[in-house]
């Protein structure tokens, strides 16, 4: 994570990018119901091939490869937020065609406070560019404002069988939680939302951790699908093009770090919605806060620290911590750290973290204080993803047989 997903080996035309994704299930035998197979795991090493001198000199540049990820405005946005997606994107910007975006539709799927939604939605934009997301390089925009968005899940929606979505890990849970008084629709269907968020765009690699895997398999279940209602030759008797209506996403699993575990249990992830604020560091966190969450985390009575005993979770989960956030590899930090009591190490971790994180609240105070320029990046962001989201829609719309606008 704090190194680069440089990364892709792609079977497929070019795909694209979503963060907020869940575990993978759905295969059997080795391929998915729908008869895609399973995600390929990509080996985020290496940056994409530059053309040899033997090339030919007029051949036209390869078009960059396109993400697409996005964190949603509830709640303060966390250590994990931004080491599992945010710090990411910086690196990706500068060897992809980048879409990043609040997904502010998202967060609506359970009760909210509505006069807050706005303002976490300007805050977290702002996040975005303290974190180092340039918007020169990348697109910075809100999920609402390109609509789109909405209307193509509801196209999607009607090939969409409910057996896919009554299956996913996430609703069983949040439903499980909420009661069914407190469950809206909205959570039962939003992974079609996510699937239209990722197949806009005719994305290349969705950037996902290795527990969130599910939601990107039953988008390329979508995309198949309606591949082969309405496309190919389907939609070439209707006056399109022909050929494949959606491109199919692969994953782009990052390294170390894309989990950022809970700091009162190492076994949970970190999240905004867990009740106690002490399970987690927000990146706007004053220095006094974060050192008095990091010396109540949980710890456990083993002598010095260590990686990869599953005995030690949170020993583990700081550890990871500590190197992404130092950019050190996990020799450096292990031959730094293995001989450290507790104390020791929670007094480096926590300067460490202050350290890292100042800069960015700085920066982000700045932004914060000149809302013109906040409002004309998200503007700028939204008009180039519109021109690109308006090709797949009017596309969708010719293919499935609608009266031409």
């Amino acid at each position: 994570m704090s190194r680069a997903l440089l990364c892709h080996v792609l079977h497929r035309p070019p795909h694209f990018a979503y963060t907020c994704l869940r575990n993978g299930v759905g295969a059997r035998g080795g391929v998915l119901a729908s008869g895609i197979h399973p995600l390929r795991r990509l080996n985020c090493s290496a940056v994409e091939a530059v053309p040899g001198p033997t090339e030919e000199a007029s051949a036209p540049p390869a078009r960059k490869k396109r993400v697409v990820s996005g964190v949603q405005p509830t709640g303060l946005v966390h250590l994990g937020n931004y080491l599992g997606a945010i710090k990411n994107w910086v690196a990706l910007q500068d060897l992809y065609e980048t879409f990043f975006f609040i997904v502010d539709l998202h967060a609506i799927t359970l009760p909210y406070e509505a006069p807050l939604l706005s303002k976490a939605t300007r805050s977290t934009a702002a996040i975005y560019l303290a974190c180092g997301v340039d918007s020169s390089k990348a697109s910075i925009f809100v999920q609402s404002h390109v609509r789109a968005h909405v209307e193509l899940m509801w196209l999607l929606s009607s090939s969409t069988p409910i057996g896919w979505l009554n299956r996913m890990i996430q609703f069983k849970e949040k439903s499980r939680k909420a009661g069914d008084e407190n469950v809206g629709v909205a959570l039962l269907t939003y992974p079609v939302l996510m699937a239209s968020d990722i197949l806009l765009y005719q994305s290349d690699l969705v950037p996902v951790g290795e527990d969130q895997t599910q939601h990107l398999e039953l988008t390329r279940e979508i995309a198949e699908r309606v591949n082969n209602l309405y496309g190919g030759r389907k939609w070439k008797k209707l006056g399109g093009r022909g050929g494949l209506l959606f491109k199919v996403p692969e994953a782009l699993i990052p390294p170390a770090g894309a989990r950022v575990m809970s700091l009162t249990d190492g076994l949970s992830k970190m999240s905004k919605s867990a009740p106690s604020d002490q399970s987690r560091i927000n990146l706007l966190d004053p220095k006094d806060v974060i050192a008095n969450k990091i010396k109540r985390c949980k710890t456990d009575s083993f002598p010095g620290m260590e990686f990869d005993n599953p005995e030690r979770p949170e020993c583990g989960n700081l550890l990871s911590i500590y190197q992404i956030i130092t950019g050190k590899t996990k020799e450096e930090v292990v031959s730094e750290c293995q001989h450290m009591n507790w104390g020791t190490f929670k007094t480096t971790l926590t300067e460490a973290l202050i350290d890292h994180l100042q800069p960015i609240q700085v920066r982000y105070e700045e932004i914060m204080s000149d809302p013109a320029y906040l409002d004309n990046v998200l503007l700028e962001g939204a008009g180039k993803a519109a021109e690109i989201a308006d090709i797949t829609l009017n596309n969708v719309y010719q293919a499935m047989g609608f009266l031409r606008r």
